[in-house]
């Protein structure tokens, strides 16, 4: 059930309708709009008789939704979401830098490749602390040494934190020391995991699966969402085809299929979603172009020495190069959106 509020309703309005939605037993989620508020109504097992609330003040229309998702649809929330992390935001007019290791390794590498994030005018740092490996003797990352380290990069860099968790553990680690939880691939459909991070107050990125269709990676957003953490960015980077030229097969058409159904901002990883270092730049550059909110890179001072992910990070001159091209493609796109927009 989507409820639409009048333009103008005042919040003693919304919070009736919201009381209403209690008192049937199910749950409700107000989401303000530019020209209204939209209010969402999970937790029912079958449908609900718009007749609850057609009659209250302030409500314009109640609409039984059909789809599986509510939260993330567009029915719910018409303009696309800005999601605040720390003091910057993703999906807004600026195309969002998200940049690091794979993995930190130690004081020195962290520090060095931050002041190059920091240099190239991007606003988020990542590095992952906790790092799930397929093999058991692989580098597991630093835990929360490797958190520690990160808050101190934003101390001195003005750096936003992007880093994942991997159990609930993590989640409340990356709670203390983060701006924004990554929740990875192999963890899309951990679903009690996703409740977790649902419950926190820390901006989520979640990956899409490995193999995950674009319903099952909605309905994952639906999950955290469902929670009461309505911070959700959505991130491609890459599932898992017959191809053997890259590791990943980079889906850039998900980014403008999950543009038409949901109001959340979508990057993507072209690092993973390649796994080869020659091929980052050019697929990042068409992630711009096909509409990305932004980019998550993997960069690294020495890729040949990494301990995690080598063959798919950018030296610090590489990785200036690009932040260079995809920014002019970002300002020629907006040029040509705001001209086709006047017309």
């Amino acid at each position: 059930m989507l409820i639409v509020m009048k333009s103008g309703a005042s919040a003693s309005e919304i919070e009736k309708v919201l009381e209403v939605i209690e008192t049937l037993g199910f749950r409700g989620h107000s989401l303000p709009g530019a020209n209204r508020t939209a209010i969402g109504v999970t937790g029912n097992s079958g449908a609900i008789d718009p007749a609850h609330f057609e009659n209250l003040a302030g409500v314009a229309q109640a609409i039984r939704v059909t789809q599986p998702y509510k939260l993330i649809s567009k029915d719910l929330r018409p303009e696309r979401s800005v999601i605040k992390v720390g003091n910057s935001t993703i999906g807004g007019p600026e195309l969002a830098m998200i940049a690091g290791p794979c993995a930190l390794e130690d004081h020195e590498q962290v520090f060095s490749t931050a002041r190059i994030v920091a240099e190239s005018g991007a606003r988020f740092f990542r590095g992952g602390a906790y790092k799930p490996r397929t093999s058991p003797y692989a580098f597991q990352g630093l835990g929360e040494d490797g958190l520690k380290m990160m808050a101190e990069v934003r101390d001195q860099f003005g750096l936003n934190i992007v880093t994942e968790a991997m159990d609930e553990h993590g989640v409340d680690a990356v709670e203390r020391y983060g701006d924004c939880i990554q929740i990875g691939a192999r963890n899309m459909q951990n679903f009690s995991l996703l409740k977790y991070v649902g419950q926190t107050r820390k901006p989520v990125l979640l990956k899409r699966g490995l193999s995950a269709t674009l319903e099952e990676f909605l309905l994952a957003a639906e999950y955290i969402m469902a929670e009461g953490n309505y911070d959700v960015i959505l991130c491609e980077r890459g599932i898992r085809t017959f191809a053997a030229h890259a590791r990943n097969t980079l889906d850039l058409s998900v980014v403008p299929a999950v543009q038409r159904v949901t109001h959340l901002p979508i990057i993507v990883d072209p690092s993973h979603g390649t796994g080869r270092n020659y091929m980052v730049e050019p697929l990042a550059r068409a992630a711009v172009a096909v509409g990305a909110d932004g980019l998550i890179i993997e960069v690294h001072p020495c890729p040949e020495d990494a301990l995690c992910d080598g063959a798919q990070a950018l030296t610090p001159g590489q990785y200036l190069g690009l932040v260079e091209q995809v920014r002019r493609l970002s300002e020629v796109m907006s040029e040509s959106t705001a001209a086709h927009a006047g017309k």
